[in-house]
């Protein structure tokens, strides 16, 4: 089945500011890039991705976009992350594409192996359409959509927007299942999931090595904080 990867990135001047109180703005863009080129490497290396489509009006982003093989789509709107998914899987259908895999330029430790067993499994019978919802790993945000074909439902991202991607597919009359994938249950969003990330990254099969370059140089020993107790 042709198969791409949708990938919106906000431009990196508005990205992550919800990071504001634990990392200084140049760090929390370097942080952004860092983490969209681990994303694009990792998609790069899923076979089962005929290509990667990105859409953002980050400027900056080309070369990155280049060296991984992805194509750049102007988010000239920028009317926000379903917007921009939108925009993707009009290009995706207009040339062809039978199943498009959704997802966000925060989770830097995704992994290829995860996505290759994703997109190898056998969902619906051939021809019927179906929903893949991977959440976040709070449950309630989506963090990945594979919609097959593209147009099953219009993506809607956003707080709570599993249960709503959820009800959209009921609405449709399209087959719907979550899929929990451990690479993609985290996004990078506040001061606590870096400390997650920071934990995630100090195991075992985690490559991400632009996003451990930039939170594990010496001089910068307080990028993350000290995870909470509980």
């Amino acid at each position: 089945m042709r198969t791409a990867a949708i990938l919106p990135v906000k431009r990196f001047a508005e990205a992550k500011q919800r990071l504001g109180r634990s990392v200084a703005d140049p760090l929390r863009l370097e942080l952004a890039r860092a983490m969209v080129d681990d994303v694009l490497a990792a998609l790069a290396r899923t076979a089962a991705l005929e290509r990667t489509i990105l859409i953002s009006s980050e400027l900056t982003l080309s070369g990155c976009a280049r060296e991984h093989g992805a194509l750049v789509l102007a988010d000239t709107a920028e009317s926000g992350q379903s917007a921009a998914v939108s925009l993707g899987i009009e290009y995706a259908l207009a040339q062809g594409i039978e199943r498009v895999l959704c997802v966000p330029g925060d989770c830097p430790a995704l992994d290829p192996d995860e996505l290759e067993s994703l997109l190898a499994q056998e969902g619906q019978a051939a021809g019927e359409a179906e929903v893949v919802i991977l959440p976040d790993r709070h449950g309630s945000g989506t963090n990945g959509l594979l919609l097959s074909p593209p147009s099953a439902i219009s993506p809607s991202f956003g707080p709570d927007s599993c249960g709503r991607h959820c009800t959209l597919a009921i609405a449709a009359g399209v087959a719907h299942r979550i899929e929990r994938l451990p690479s993609l249950l985290l996004d990078i969003d506040t001061g606590d999931d870096l400390a997650v990330l920071r934990e995630r990254l100090a195991g075992a099969g985690t490559a991400a090595p632009r996003t451990r370059s930039v939170l594990g140089q010496p001089a910068r020993p307080s990028v993350l904080p000290i995870a909470r107790a509980g």
